[in-house]
């Protein structure tokens, strides 16, 4: 285990301490120092303190580091549709029906183990053992690009980038209904489901900052073709915004209705565009990720 000491000084005052743990321990994202803080690991002045606990001057805080544990995930020899890739980072094609990484229930079989087969153990530690290389992430039934980093450096940029709003995302969905307006934005922030816990809801007093631009691309009656654009990355964004004003995305039995007319294997949604500055190279760069083949079948079906 690695200690680190810390001494509050002048100015560093009436912070949240994750945001302080964070601004002197860059090797760590936020999200882990807040888990850390949840696991009683920080103490101030000898108390164990939570995540919003504001510093004061001359504060004495201690953060317990705990040694970093063998991944218990197996490297699993498992094809990847890559976009692209250099020895600092990978653009990932991902299918449907992958998870992105192990959770309960789903060890196996996972976008990472198929990374730490193809990387050979090159990708980056920051989110945990569970999650080398994933810096954002999309759902089990989303198709679509998908950025991985190898090293902390480059995810730590990559991290800042999403946090900045600065990363390009465009997803292609199908929506029950059809759209009065050609395009919109929803703002309404997300969070936790106050009673089914398992889903996310729009959340006004607990949610954080959720944004979504949408744009019509086609109409069929019943459905609407769209494009989205987000600025933020909160969990199942698009389908919760546009449930939310009575726009749900075909295949979606979670946020939508239970009935799915065309026997779809979970939501419509494709990342289809991934935009971004190269942490090493400072170059912009595009990914564009094909429709996936049940997609077009689907608006070849709707067309007609």
């Amino acid at each position: 285990m690695d200690i680190k000491d810390f001494i509050v000084e002048a100015g560093e005052q009436s912070l949240r301490i994750d945001r302080y743990l964070s601004e002197r321990c860059a090797d760590f994202s936020r999200s882990y120092l807040q888990k850390l803080l949840k696991d009683q690991a920080v103490s101030v002045n000898g108390k164990p303190v939570k995540a919003n606990y504001k510093t004061q001057e001359g504060d004495h805080i201690l953060l317990e580091i705990p040694d970093l544990k063998e991944p218990d995930i197996l490297p699993e020899d498992i094809p990847l549709d890559i976009l692209y890739e250099d020895e600092y980072l990978m653009v990932i094609n991902k299918p449907k029906d992958m998870v992105v990484h192990p959770s309960a229930g789903h060890m196996e079989g996972t976008l990472v183990n198929g990374i730490m087969a193809h990387c050979k153990g090159h990708l980056s530690g920051i989110n945990g053992v569970l999650r080398p290389g994933i810096v954002h992430r999309i759902d089990k039934d989303t198709t679509g690009a998908l950025l991985v980093c190898k090293d902390d450096a480059v995810h730590r940029d990559i991290a800042e980038q999403l946090k900045e709003h600065s990363i390009k995302r465009r997803y292609r969905a199908i929506v029950q209904g059809n759209l009065k307006e050609d395009e919109g934005t929803v703002d309404a922030p997300i969070g936790r489901h106050p009673i089914d816990r398992k889903k996310m809801a729009v959340n006004y007093k607990n949610g954080k900052e959720a944004v979504t631009h949408y744009k019509v691309l086609e109409r069929f009656g019943q459905y609407t073709y769209i494009e989205c654009r987000l600025e933020t990355g909160r969990t199942h964004q698009i389908r919760v915004h546009m449930a939310s004003i009575g726009h749900p995305l075909l295949g979606d039995t979670v946020y939508g209705t239970a009935k799915n007319p065309w026997k779809l294997q979970g939501q419509t949604l494709h990342a289809m565009i991934l935009g971004f500055r190269h942490p090493v190279t400072g170059e912009y760069m595009e990914f564009e990720a094909p429709l996936p083949e049940y997609f077009c079948k689907l608006l070849d079906k709707l067309r007609k």
